[in-house]
């Protein structure tokens, strides 16, 4: 990663940054100590602890009401701790004012001024701590430029489009060279190929500008594509943290597998009869493969019969449920063939499901 310098009068310039390599052994960028939020009888965060490191992109997953948006704000300074402390690179900043921390937030509906130009949007934090004029003027071009808006300074917000309004308040936020950026669901009124082009432009920006980012949002495609870790949230708690990877192919609860992906999530006979022993097992649809009823198992692979129920066309892949004993199981194929479907997948076609017992995930009871 990479740390901006702060001189305020001198162009964006990137350092590398502090990177830890051993636990302690660099300050985070926000630590949570057993912080709880309630409103009223709601608890709405409950004990979480948690650190980002410096340079890091960091997203909390979750549904609605998961507590993920409020961690949020009590990282801005917008909601204070009813229990625990919050600390911003090493200062604890319990009751200090949104204003007065090295934060800022990128909502989702953008907050651009219209009646602003472009370029009045981007210099507005400046304008407001008394920048020069020039000054102002040089640094907004230097933030459009970053953002891919350079010769857009004198158009009106609407007169863009939602990406470009977007990076907008991308370059708004960064003008002022927080330490942390927060960013709240920001690619939420998005169409989904625009949603994933600028996610591919975050991703770029947070590694060009090298600050912590904090993402909040409720896509798992969207944490799994661009952190570099990120934590789940279920009733205000926090299930699981860890990289994309981990979490997708490990999941430590059934929450964590049935929110971050698809899954087939197996118990009793079928638990043991794939994961080898009792228990509650979880298996991604796109690890289990489909073969003729006899054929031969590898070792370290587990098996079972089934009959086709249906199969649904995807696209890219086809998403085939198949009955076994004690249960269906969902399994997913890329489209290698084309058309809506392949041989021997049809309704009533009989077949054996293999699955490296590897796969068969154990998990963990959800927090309540």
């Amino acid at each position: 990663g990479v740390r901006l310098h702060r001189d305020p009068g001198r162009p964006l310039i990137a350092r590398p940054a502090l990177r830890s390599t051993t636990a302690g052994a660099a300050t985070p960028a926000v630590a949570f100590h057993s912080v709880s939020r309630s409103f009223g009888d709601v608890l709405a965060v409950r004990e979480v602890s948690f650190e980002i490191a410096d340079g890091e992109f960091f997203a909390m997953l979750g549904p609605s009401g998961s507590g993920k948006t409020t961690c949020l704000r009590l990282i801005a300074g917008f909601e204070q701790p009813s229990a625990g402390r919050i600390e911003i690179h090493g200062d604890d900043v319990s009751g200090t004012p949104p204003y007065a921390r090295d934060v800022t937030t990128v909502f989702q509906d953008y907050a651009l001024f219209p009646h602003m130009s472009v370029g009045e949007n981007v210099e507005y934090a400046l304008m407001i701590r008394k920048v020069a004029k020039a000054e102002r003027r040089r640094r907004a071009g230097e933030m459009l430029e970053l953002v891919r808006l350079a010769g857009l300074y004198d158009r009106k917000p609407a007169q863009l489009s939602g990406g470009q309004r977007q990076r907008v308040a991308l370059a708004r936020a960064l003008i002022n060279r927080p330490r942390v950026l927060l960013l709240d669901e920001p690619l939420g009124a998005l169409d989904l190929k625009l949603r994933e082009q600028m996610q591919l432009e975050l991703k770029s920006l947070q590694r060009s500008v090298g600050i912590t980012f904090v993402y909040v949002t409720h896509d798992q495609g969207e944490a799994l594509a661009m952190s570099d870790r990120l934590a789940v949230f279920n009733h205000g708690r926090i299930e699981q943290i860890g990289s994309p990877a981990d979490v997708y192919d490990h999941p430590a609860s059934a929450f964590v597998a049935g929110f971050v992906g698809q899954t087939n999530l197996v118990e009793g006979y079928l638990a043991q009869r794939l994961g080898g022993f009792p228990g509650n097992y979880a298996i991604r649809p796109e690890r289990i493969r489909i073969v003729a009823p006899d054929a031969p198992v590898e070792p370290g692979w587990a098996c079972i019969d089934g009959t086709v129920v249906s199969t649904t066309y995807l696209g890219a892949s086809v998403r085939v449920q198949v009955a076994v004993e004690g249960g269906e199981l969902a399994v997913i194929e890329q489209n290698l063939d084309g058309g809506p479907t392949r041989a021997g997948r049809g309704p009533g076609a009989v077949v054996q499901l293999q699955v490296e017992r590897r796969h068969v995930q154990a998990l963990a009871a959800s927090a309540g």
